[in-house]
């Protein structure tokens, strides 16, 4: 079984070699034997011709013996039209055939045929008959035969039958040679990209594997490689930041939660504000948790379910969900904004929008939904103290609170909005920070549009 790149090349170019000898041997010897055939039949059709010529002009009077005929001819005899033999070159031979059925057709003056060996280990022969007038006064027409033994074109074409057959292999062999060292030559960069790529682990990401140049396909393998071992450092290190922020992060409100329980504890009756605050703390801590699920279900989950959603929809009921928020919530939806998406993740996205806007606004939180140029927008403006333009994107980053203080005080774990973004990449869109016309922040989120039916 033909196991490495380098062998199936090999193999490939012997057999196409193989291939081409064969057709290519096949062509030469039916085109030299056709050849060699057609010049013995020319020879022997001119001798016929010559003694033809002979008769009708009485240079050949009836009984002669006639010389040996030149270029090799073997025999020639002369008959007439009763078939009786008139004249020879030579005592016709044992195995020699009976030339009476061998006439030339209507409208002919002559006709050759190629007749088989007469018995095992004989020659074949070539004949041709040539149609004379005969002598003057002669009643029937005569007909000139002349043979030829093939063994001279025999013997060329089984020596270049056996010449092709000897030379065949070595070539073969050549090609495959050749296909080897090339296919090694070729594979070589190959061979140090696995080798490179084998000595990576987790804790060598930062290598990459050697790229060739150029254009061709092994150079593009290894810059896809390089691309994918970039990609994969830059997720480890990602986990690796998430994993300690959220190691940060839990620990705080779970060292807060022991320390009210162990002054509770402490006490002969506990009071109820210390309870309340662990209470609140273990809250929060419900939220971190369940917010970190929700982004590891997003980071290697399947793609969110498709269904008709409509944007202003989500958010009218968003708003109604909200009866007492810290400041005024103004919803501007006009018409529908259909998407297809997950409803669940769609609300949950808006909904951490709206809790971002909420948190930082002073008086007003403006949700706007619409249709744009084939996109659905939603858009989420407060009033509040806006986002410097270097951290506009940064907030979408996990555990990112411009406001660390602030965000603990207020509840907030980071991840609401590196949340959104997620959700709206899931479904083929995304979310940007943008300055708010009149001040504050303004979160933009664009789906693909759905069209209405």
């Amino acid at each position: 079984m033909v196991r490495t790149v380098r062998a199936r090349a090999a193999a490939a170019a012997a057999l196409a070699m193989a291939a081409v000898l064969a057709a290519g041997g096949l062509w030469l010897y039916a085109l030299l034997r056709a050849n060699l055939l057609e010049n013995t039949t020319g020879r022997t059709e001119l001798a016929a011709r010559k003694v033809a010529a002979q008769l009708d002009t009485r240079a050949l009077p009836p009984g002669a013996r006639m010389p040996a005929p030149e270029s090799g001819v073997d025999l020639v005899l002369v008959r007439d039209g009763q078939g009786r033999t008139v004249n020879s070159t030579a005592s016709a031979p044992k195995d020699s055939p009976d030339f009476g059925e061998l006439r030339p057709g209507p409208g002919q003056d002559s006709r050759s045929a190629v007749l088989p060996a007469a018995r095992p280990g004989a020659e074949r022969r070539v004949v041709v008959v040539v149609e004379s007038p005969g002598p003057p006064g002669a009643h029937d027409p005569h007909f000139v035969y002349a043979m030829t033994v093939l063994g001279d074109v025999d013997d060329a074409t089984r020596a270049v039958a056996v010449g092709l057959l000897a030379g065949s292999p070595p070539l073969i062999a050549f090609a495959a040679a050749l296909a080897w060292w090339v296919a090694g030559h070729a594979l070589r960069p190959v061979t140090a990209i696995r080798t490179e790529l084998a000595a990576v682990t987790a804790s060598e990401l930062d290598r990459r594997v050697p790229d060739p140049g150029g254009a061709d396909e092994i150079a593009q393998l290894a810059r896809t490689v390089n691309n994918t071992l970039d990609r994969l450092e830059r997720s480890d290190a990602r986990q690796r930041q998430f994993t300690a922020d959220a190691s940060h992060e839990l620990r705080n409100p779970l060292a807060a939660v022991r320390s009210r329980l162990e002054v509770a504890l402490a006490m002969d009756r506990p009071d109820r504000e210390s309870v309340a605050a662990a209470l609140a703390d273990t809250e929060r801590l419900q939220r971190i948790a369940a917010d970190l699920l929700l982004l590891a279900r997003l980071d290697g989950g399947p793609a969110p379910r498709t269904e008709p959603v409509d944007l202003a929809l989500l958010a009218a009921e968003d708003a109604a969900r909200r009866p007492h928020p810290r400041a005024r919530l103004r919803l501007d939806a006009r018409a529908p904004v259909p998407v297809a998406g997950d409803p669940a993740r769609l609300e949950r996205a808006l909904a951490n929008l709206v809790d971002n806007a909420l948190r930082y606004a002073r008086a007003e939180v403006v949700v706007r939904a619409a249709a744009e140029d084939g996109w659905a927008v939603l858009e989420v403006v407060d009033d509040g103290p806006g986002i410097p333009r270097a951290d506009r994107d940064r907030v979408f980053e996990r555990f990112v609170r411009l406001d660390a203080d602030r965000g603990r005080a207020s509840g907030g774990s980071g991840l609401g909005l590196a949340i959104a973004r997620e959700i709206a990449r899931a479904h083929g869109g995304d979310v940007r920070a943008l300055p708010a016309p009149a001040g504050g922040a303004r979160m933009v989120l664009r789906l693909p549009g759905r069209a209405r039916t």
